[in-house]
């Protein structure tokens, strides 16, 4: 009786015996599918975020670029308006600056002096107005 019921125990231990080792195998690749998975969703996730962020940015900086592009027109129409009324007031200097000369020359006797000044300034006036004219054309 002995014999049978060690042999019936030792039959018993053998089957879960394999059963432990056809559960191992199972475990593993169940553990290692987890990992996978894991790694995979946080790829995944990465990715999504990765690019929410970049929208947002680009989202931004389109605002920002338009913003700084109204700014800039702004201050340029600024600046030719108040270049345009500087070259009107230095074109009425200029040209009273001329009928004064001609009246000068008109008048001219033996005082040159005076007429020479005037010719100078007048020249002085041209410079300053071609200068505005110039830093106009750069602004445009």
């Amino acid at each position: 009786m002995n014999t049978s019921m060690e042999t019936e125990t030792q039959g018993n231990y053998n089957t879960r015996r394999r059963k432990g080792k056809a559960t191992l195998p199972l475990f593993l690749s169940i553990w290692m599918l987890l990992i996978a998975s894991g790694v995979i969703g946080a790829i995944w996730y990465t990715d999504q975020i990765k690019q929410n962020i970049t929208t947002e940015v680009s989202q931004q900086t389109a605002k920002q670029i338009a913003a700084m592009q109204a700014k800039y027109e702004a201050q340029l129409k600024g600046m030719e308006t108040s270049f345009s009324s500087e070259i009107t007031k230095v074109q009425g200097k200029v040209d009273a600056l001329n009928q004064l000369l001609e009246f000068s020359k008109d008048n001219a006797s033996s005082k040159t002096d005076n007429s020479n000044k005037l010719y100078t300034q007048i020249n002085e006036v041209k410079k300053r107005l071609a200068q505005l004219q110039k830093d106009l054309d750069v602004l445009k």
